[in-house]
């Protein structure tokens, strides 16, 4: 069951990378998407085969997912799918284009190292303090000011992005947002895994719908299509997916640990790596640029710098789909 647990979640990560490119090459050759136009967002994705058929791959992807934790335990499953965002890199850079910065690559490799240490915290734990279920009252306590401060977040980098003169957000606080709400839908997930059974299915389907996971699942999946989507549109793939996956991976272990009474390290050592993880983590996204610096462009004999032969300014290469 180990390594049907390994595969799973090395399949996930292959669903989930290809998912997520084929999604951004198709949102290029989209109308801009406006999240104030839900309706209308979803008809313009439906309307791309090629998006289609990222989200049928992010799909199984979800569906791996289910099976992974199913056999493994929440911190090898995490530490697995950390290494897809080499892939996901990989594949942004060869299939979309997209180039990183020096310091953006810095900060992703600080992030991968604050995950491993956060990982590393909880080995030793084994499966059997892995719980299956959380208490309601617990779980609604951590979930529910997580989606509000996700959602505010969102709303409130649209509302900086708006306005006139000021440079296009990197997607880093696109990332976080959108991170928080993927964070309350992977405890939804491990809730949903921990209650899948092929005896009693009666009894067994209705602790499921009395229980708050599949509305967590519900919500999160409605608004997290429509807020990922345009944020992905804007923002480099290469940049916001590491960020959601890291804000993601963060919370379900920190705020998991909480909810489903997972004790804290009592070994010295492996607490400092817990709660040093989780610090590193938070400081590199702070850390990190808000804004795509633009490109310096040439200085041309027909106009000054900065500007074609009629006068107006070029468009800055980040922009450019």
């Amino acid at each position: 069951m180990l390594w049907w647990g390994v595969a799973s979640a090395l399949l996930a990560n292959v669903l989930y990378s290809t998912g997520f490119v084929l999604e951004k090459r198709a949102l290029s050759a989209l109308p801009a998407l406006d999240t104030r136009r839900p309706a209308r967002v979803v008809r313009h994705l439906l309307s791309s085969p090629l998006w289609v058929g990222g989200s049928l791959a992010l799909a199984a992807g979800f569906a791996a997912q289910l099976a992974v934790y199913r056999t493994l335990p929440i911190a090898a499953a995490q530490g697995i799918f950390v290494s897809g965002l080499v892939l996901l890199l990989l594949l942004s850079s060869l299939v979309l284009g997209e180039r990183t910065s020096g310091r953006e690559r810095q900060g992703i490799a600080a992030i991968l190292l604050a995950l491993g240490m956060v990982i590393a915290s909880l080995q030793g734990n084994g499966a059997a303090s892995v719980t299956r279920t959380a208490e309601t009252g617990p779980l609604l306590a951590v979930t529910l000011p997580s989606l509000a401060a996700g959602l505010w977040l969102y709303g409130a980098t649209e509302r900086r992005a708006r306005r006139r003169h000021r440079q296009p957000p990197t997607g880093v606080a696109y990332g976080v947002a959108v991170g928080l709400l993927y964070g309350v839908s992977s405890l939804a997930i491990k809730g949903v895994s921990g209650m899948l059974t092929t005896h009693d299915l009666g009894n067994a389907a209705l602790a499921l719908f009395t229980s708050p996971y599949p509305y967590l699942l519900v919500f999160t999946g409605a608004s997290g299509l429509v807020l990922s989507q345009t944020a992905l549109q804007r923002c480099r793939a290469s940049l916001i997916v590491p960020v959601c996956t890291t804000v993601t991976c963060v919370f379900t272990v920190a705020c998991g640990t909480a909810a489903f009474g997972e004790p804290l390290p009592a070994d010295p050592l492996r607490l400092a790596l817990r709660l040093g993880g989780t610090a590193v983590a938070v400081c590199v996204l702070l850390a990190l640029p808000r804004q795509d610096e633009p490109a310096a462009a040439p200085a041309r004999p027909d106009g000054p710098a900065g500007e074609d032969g009629d006068g107006h300014p070029e468009a800055s290469e980040e922009l450019t789909p």
